[in-house]
């Protein structure tokens, strides 16, 4: 035994959420993969997930921005080629480059 928890079962939650209060978004780009599992995340660590279109000009009033991965706009070109231009991406860079230094999680296409 692993003790992994096995598909189906139920794993238990922190009494006391460590993102009680927060606002996490949780970025979306056509073709992106395991979006609604991280905000599920989000929302299981006591946070609230804000969702954000990659066409979106505003971050909103996050705390922290999560970047699923998955095969944004097709990998047409390479991982994150296209997305990179995207209106929201901007704003996250811009963000987590400032003095509030924004938090940013990136999984696996998401960080590349």
């Amino acid at each position: 035994m692993t003790g992994l928890p096995l598909i189906g079962e139920a794993i238990a939650v922190a009494a006391e959420p460590r993102l009680a209060g927060a606002r996490i978004g949780v970025v979306t780009f056509p073709g992106t993969l395991d979006d609604r599992d991280a905000a599920r995340a989000v929302r299981l660590a006591g946070g609230t997930a804000v969702p954000l279109w990659h066409a979106d000009t505003t971050l909103g009033d996050v705390d922290a921005v999560v970047i699923p991965g998955g095969f944004s706009y097709g990998d047409y070109l390479r991982a994150g080629a296209i997305a990179r231009f995207a209106p929201l991406m901007s704003k996250i860079i811009d963000a987590a480059n400032s003095d509030a230094k924004l938090p940013v999680l990136g999984i696996c296409n998401g960080f590349q």
